[in-house]
């Protein structure tokens, strides 16, 4: 008859496993509602200091109004037709501004010749405001489709490049040598060291890539656009229909929130082998 001996250390390491696992499960299941108590908690006050008329609602709509009026843009189509529009626009300019800036931060992280060359240019065309390139983007490709997603592409770009180059220069230098012992090529050093080694920065850039998209979105309709949940808001702003205009704030929010979660659930998937603090 043969027993199973399990010592110390063993029961010890797998309590801790088990410690540390449930309570991460637990405080992701319980943090989408914690969350939630503040925007809840504002929208309440906001509702009762419109009602007892403390704030002007020609400025400041109440909530049910801006809610009605929400639903009175999704029943005539008015607000899916504006949004489909502004998502291929943001989606397009995400696509192509992010998988440039994953291409040549691998390049240049990987090269220290073309570090030379093409950083210092990149960072200096980083630090220009959008806002003042905006008007030239109008000017060169006028007010179509293609200066949008050019704006968009432009912000999306550079968030991407700079994680994904600190990134790759925060790769552990043994993995390189560990490559060159067995005989990588430049390709499997990117496919396999590079790449799976910088994937935390990569990521990260992937979420502010997101966020600027739709911030270069928002600037692009609002200065020259005949569709798009920025157009809604200039001309509802035109005709002084503040809930309009808050519909279309609203829908960038959430919209915004929920493609940082989609990120967030891909980091977590991508990443699940990593032990990080995640707060008390």
């Amino acid at each position: 008859m043969t027993a199973t001996v399990t010592s110390p250390a063993a029961v010890s390491a797998i309590s801790e496993v088990a410690r540390r696992s449930t309570p991460r499960r637990r405080r992701r299941r319980g943090g989408l509602w914690i969350g939630a108590l503040l925007p809840v908690a504002v929208i309440g006050l906001w509702q009762l200091l419109s009602a007892a008329r403390v704030i002007d609602n020609q400025l400041f709509p109440a909530p049910s109004d801006v809610a009605v009026n929400f639903w009175a843009l999704t029943v005539n189509g008015i607000l899916l037709e504006n949004f489909l529009v502004s998502l291929a626009r943001a989606t397009g300019g995400l696509v192509i501004g992010a998988t440039l800036g994953l291409i040549a931060g691998v390049l240049v992280g990987f090269s220290t010749i073309a570090e030379k060359v093409v950083d210092p240019t990149l960072q200096m065309l980083r630090t220009v405001p959008l806002l003042a390139v905006t008007p030239l983007f109008i000017l060169w490709f006028g007010f179509g489709e293609l200066s949008k997603v050019i704006l968009i592409t432009t912000g999306a770009f550079f968030p991407m490049y700079v994680n994904t180059f600190l990134g790759v220069r925060g790769v552990d230098r043994k993995l390189f040598e560990v490559g060159q012992v067995m005989q990588y090529s430049t390709w499997d050093q990117v496919r396999l060291l590079i790449v799976p080694g910088a994937l935390p920065n990569i990521l990260l850039g992937l979420r502010l890539s997101v966020g600027m998209a739709w911030l270069c979105l928002v600037v692009a309709e609002l200065t020259g656009a005949q569709s798009g949940i920025g157009y809604l808001i200039q001309d509802a702003r035109s005709l002084l229909n503040t809930a309009t205009v808050m519909v279309g704030v609203v829908v960038f929010a959430a919209v915004g929130k929920i493609s940082d979660s989609l990120v967030r659930i891909l980091e977590r998937r991508l990443l699940g082998w990593r032990d990080n603090y995640d707060g008390a």
